[in-house]
């Protein structure tokens, strides 16, 4: 990445949904977030995500996940959705999906390759490069019939 300080466009409605199984249980986090180019230096990050969807808890968590995705590009960040489950959500579940929404935000407004989305595990947003499957070591597009 060149020396990019301001995410340059906007980049909307990226999705995370964290399931791994572990045994029987595993970190679970969702988020739907907005970005936005920054109005100030660094990250804001607001949520409008009820408390009763989100808890507050979870937010320092996703955002040191999202300073980490984000990788010193600074942005404005709205979390419009979200939920947690009581068993299974926990920090680590929120700074990984923190992680994966800054890089589709990244990949998305044209900071990263994008063949960088195949990277993330959990995430989509309505640009988002369409999947290559692998076969037999041939890469091929997922509308490639088999």
């Amino acid at each position: 990445m060149a020396d990019v300080t301001d995410l340059p466009v906007a980049v909307a409605d990226v999705c995370v949904r964290v399931r791994k199984n572990i045994g029987a249980c595993g970190p679970y986090a969702h988020v739907v977030v907005q970005f936005e180019p920054p109005g100030q230096a660094g990250v804001e990050l607001l949520s409008t995500v009820p408390q009763d969807r989100l808890p507050a808890e979870f937010l320092p968590a996703l955002r040191e996940g999202l300073l980490e995705g984000l990788a010193g590009v600074a942005a404005a960040v709205q979390v419009t959705d979200g939920t947690f489950h009581d068993v299974d959500s926990s920090e680590r579940g929120y700074t990984i999906a923190g992680r994966e929404a800054g890089r589709a935000a990244l990949i998305g407004a044209g900071l990263l390759p994008l063949e960088e989305a195949g990277s993330l595990r959990w995430t989509t947003w309505p640009r988002m490069p369409e999947p290559v499957r692998v076969r037999r070591g041939r890469p091929r597009p997922a509308s490639a019939s088999p």
